[in-house]
């Protein structure tokens, strides 16, 4: 029997998931609603897959993903996002995730990624699969985003939604500081002055919605 947690803010997205993994008897769900239950439920069950949304409300799903790979290196975590392809599927198949979906294809693909993941593989989109091939291809420099932390980026992409540096940092418990540390950082590294710079680099290199 597989046993699968999924880690969703949105109760109707944990049981629409829920549903379609549940139609296989050898797979059994567990459910939590936060970033902080995913922790305590990890440490305390064996999962054998766990599913996991990148923006919950508590704690970054990349910062789950990277604790998750020090102290269980062997949980197969698949991310689920709302976001493009472009703006975290690198990042996170760096940083151990064993698979990538977005939530608009999640209903069709999900088995498949879960199947692919329990022996042991890696599950990309086609789509993502064939941006890989091309990055590799490639003999331009690196984007300028690509020189972001984890945080730098996520902060970036937050600042080109529209957000406030008081919102982002409400939404990553964070400090205001800290939030407007990372802010200069951003603009340091990738030589702008404000944030229509930001939001307009976003926007052309698809990495906001």
């Amino acid at each position: 029997m597989v046993r699968i947690l999924i880690g969703d803010d949105h109760a109707i997205v944990r049981r629409g998931l829920k549903q379609i993994v549940e139609e296989s008897s050898e797979m059994t769900v567990d459910e939590a609603k936060n970033g902080q239950e995913v922790l305590e439920k990890t440490r305390t069950i064996d999962y054998d897959i766990l599913v996991l949304d990148i923006s919950l409300p508590d704690r970054s799903g990349l910062d789950i993903l990277k604790h998750l790979k020090n102290v269980k290196p062997d949980l197969p975590i698949l991310i689920l996002s709302i976001h493009p392809e472009e703006q975290y599927a690198v990042r996170v198949l760096r940083a151990g995730a064993a698979g990538y979906l977005s939530k608009d294809s999640a209903s069709d693909e999900l088995m498949a990624a879960i199947h692919k993941v329990s022996k042991g593989g890696k599950y990309v989109t086609a789509s993502l699969a064939e941006k890989l091939a091309f990055d590799l291809e490639k003999t331009t420099k690196t984007a300028l985003h690509e020189t972001l932390s984890d945080r730098e980026f996520q902060v970036m992409c937050m600042i080109a939604s529209g957000k406030t540096v008081k919102e982002i940092a409400e939404s990553l418990c964070l400090s205001v500081k800290t939030i407007s540390t990372y802010r200069t950082r951003i603009l340091d590294k990738m030589g702008m002055k404000n944030n229509a710079q930001i939001t307009h680099y976003a926007i052309k290199n698809q990495l906001v919605i």
